[in-house]
């Protein structure tokens, strides 16, 4: 590695939503890079990003176009020309075109960076395979789709989160299955935490896992099972209505149909009494934790409910996340300065004024809910979907290691004609198509990247690519040029050029100034969603039908969904007793830095299994055991603790070596099509046990 080797100011999504380093280009002064972020309060890098550079120079980069000469699957590759890969592309899309079949070209992909304003994995490849013609789109994501489903309909808008340092005005923080210690959403959010913690905020922890946010931020734990969240937060609204603790001025002033849910709760709809005792066998808890946890939490004279994405991810996530919006507005913490929205998505909120590459609009694009990608490939119109899949583009995604049902989408890549992929490791989609194209990471490249908590990031190139790797921007560029709409797709506009276009829409006021210092702030991170709303809501009601918080949707219901936010849940059976959750690696971003030793030998791949579970099968920590789903069955090595509630087992995901995506299933939640991976049922047998 030469001496002039040097980080950016931010990882791009590499590292998570603009993680910040600290160092600046070749003879820059790193010190001054490193001030100013300091001075800006709280902000810090993370263990992912500073370990960048093993990404950079690993031995394993690629570093050539490949065309396979093999079976799929089977790792044959031979180096070729980028001239004759981009000829090979080009041929099979024209092939396409002459048979005015575009729409048999499927996009996938996409979360390889997702906060770049021009090197941005959705943005690069829908932009080119719009200009190229009427493809389909896989629309949606896997992360949030149940929580972004509803915010339309219950708050008319997405923008209901809250700036990280507004919960040190807090008197009460609830995570709630969000797990910041590990996973982060912002620069800010641990430090924030941490600091809350420090000045005697109390902290609660609702998780089935005891997870390093118990220790770190010396929180309360409710060890609560997988999948039982609505039954646990319909009981804390049974207390407040039991005990005449709900804000009812506040909640009639902000919102529609909490009559009606209130009818729900008390069971005089279905019969069936939504209190303490009804939840405690549900959730695992005793009747007493969970009127204690709702007498605290009515307590707090302003409270912050943080829900991670991870409760979403679920079958009934649309109705969860309702849940969260209603408790917050039961105890009157909706847009409040150290309240929340109750929301997932917490920190949805406006970003800074940034230009983006632009990508057309074609209203001949064919949709489908991108959680079922392969399962449109794999049927067709006969299956009801809008084409039958020949070319599979992905760009910036490892569907096969991180999609749901490994061997279905296994399935759908070998089923393709034809597929391409951008990456710069030989992942498991990689290796499974037909054209891999070497990428460069954030650090052979440069950008202006938006984040959340009002801040813009420079992100400075540090590196000239590695081998004959590119940017995705140039080699769409290149294959649009061959395709004969390369001035169209460019604009002949440099990649320099595009980004002082994109500042120029900004609200940056000095570009040579911010490249420098290395980010922007407008100075407000004090931000909180919803409190025009709250302050006056004659003046600044919401796009909903009544203007207010919709509890009760005619909207959701009309698509499929329910009028209430009713319990909806899944249930365990004889043969499969014990729920799965999968949560992220604190040292990997989804499958990235797998393939990182130093990093690698920190990730805990272990099945976490309670003690009461693993004595039920005779099965000791250390030992390998069978994992079986309706779906699949991997091994695992047993971690036996108790730092997981009774009936649930836990698998972190990413793992290149025991890909828990053998145990999912890609049938959706609904009516939002997104993603249930926390939502499967397992048994876990010695290894040598004859598995039924």
């Amino acid at each position: 590695m030469n001496s002039s080797y040097t980080l950016p100011v931010s990882c791009n999504k590499d590292c998570g939503a603009g993680c910040p380093l600290t160092a600046h280009i070749k003879e820059k002064s790193i010190i001054q890079i490193t001030d100013s972020l300091l001075r800006e309060p709280f902000m810090k890098g993370c263990l992912k990003g500073y370990r960048a550079m093993e990404t950079l120079y690993h031995s394993d980069r690629l570093t050539n176009p490949l065309i396979r000469t093999g079976s799929r699957g089977s790792d044959q590759f031979r180096k070729v020309s980028w001239d004759e890969a981009l000829d090979v592309i080009s041929r099979k899309l024209l092939k396409l075109k002459d048979n005015d079949n575009c729409q048999g070209l499927m996009r996938i992909g996409g979360s390889g960076s997702c906060r770049g304003s021009l090197h941005n994995t959705d943005f690069v490849t829908r932009r080119f395979l719009s200009l190229f013609g009427d493809y389909t789109e896989t629309k949606g994501n896997f992360s949030s789709e149940a929580s972004s489903f509803v915010k339309g309909p219950i708050f008319g808008t997405s923008h209901v989160g809250v700036d990280t340092e507004t919960l040190l005005h807090s008197d009460k923080i609830i995570l709630w299955g969000f797990n910041p210690s590990d996973t982060r959403f912002d620069s800010k959010v641990e430090s924030v935490l941490k600091e809350a913690a420090e000045r005697g905020i109390p902290i609660t922890v609702i998780d089935p896992r005891k997870t390093r946010n118990v220790k770190n931020l010396n929180a309360q734990w409710i060890p609560l099972k997988p999948g039982s969240d609505s039954a646990l937060m319909l009981a804390i609204l049974h207390v407040l209505i039991e005990e005449d603790l709900l804000k009812r001025s506040f909640i009639e002033k902000y919102s529609s149909g909490f009559e009606e849910f209130e009818e729900y709760i008390l069971g005089k709809t279905d019969g069936i009494e939504k209190s303490p005792r009804w939840a405690a066998e549900i959730c695992g808890l005793t009747k007493e934790k969970i009127e204690t946890f709702a007498l605290e939490y009515a307590g707090a004279p302003v409270a912050a409910l943080l829900p991670g994405l991870s409760l979403q991810r679920a079958i009934g996530g649309e109705n969860l996340d309702r849940m969260g919006a209603v408790l917050q507005l039961a105890t009157g913490n909706t847009g409040r300065l150290g309240g929340s929205s109750g929301s997932s998505r917490w920190n949805s909120l406006e970003k800074p004024r940034l230009g983006k590459l632009p990508v057309p609009e074609n209203p001949m694009i064919k949709e489908v809910p991108v959680y079922l990608w392969a399962d449109a490939v794999l049927e067709g119109k006969k299956g009801g979907y809008p084409s039958d899949i020949q070319f599979i583009y992905n760009v910036g995604g490892n569907y096969i290691g991180q999609g749901s049902d490994r061997q279905k989408t296994v399935r759908a890549f070998e089923k393709a004609e034809f597929s391409v992929t951008h990456d710069y490791f030989m992942t498991e989609t990689a290796r499974y198509s037909d054209v891999v194209l070497p990428v460069t990471t954030f650090l052979e490249r440069e950008d202006l990247i938006s984040s959340q908590d009002n801040y813009i990031f420079y992100s400075a190139k540090a590196s000239d690519p590695v081998g004959q790797s590119k940017n995705d921007f140039e080699i769409f560029s290149s294959l649009a040029e061959k395709l004969g709409f390369g001035e169209l797709y460019s604009e002949n506009k440099s990649e320099e050029q595009w980004l002082e276009h994109f500042q120029s829409q900004s609200e940056i006021p000095n570009y040579s100034a911010f490249k420098e210092k290395g980010f922007y702030s407008n100075g407000n991170h004090l931000r909180v969603g919803l409190s025009d709303f709250i302050t006056d809501p004659i003046k600044h009601p919401l796009k909903t039908k009544s203007g207010k918080i919709e509890i009760a949707s005619e909207k959701i219901r009309k698509t499929g969904g329910t009028l209430l936010p009713e319990l909806i849940g899944f249930h365990t059976t004889d043969k499969y007793p014990l729920r799965l959750v999968t949560p992220h690696e604190k040292y990997r971003i989804h499958s990235q830095n797998d393939n990182i030793p130093s990093l690698k030998k920190l990730c805990d791949d272990r099945l976490w299994i309670s003690i009461v579970d693993a004595e039920a099968r005779n099965i000791s920590t250390g030992e390998t055991v069978s994992l079986k789903s309706e779906v699949g069955m991997i091994r695992s090595i047993a971690f036996v603790t108790d730092k997981i509630c009774q009936g649930a087992v836990s698998l972190t995901q990413g793992s290149w070596s025991s890909n828990v995506n053998n145990l999912t299933s890609t049938n959706p939640t609904k009516p939002s099509m997104g993603s249930r991976t926390h939502s499967v049922i397992v048994n876990v047998f010695k290894l040598n046990e004859l598995i039924p």
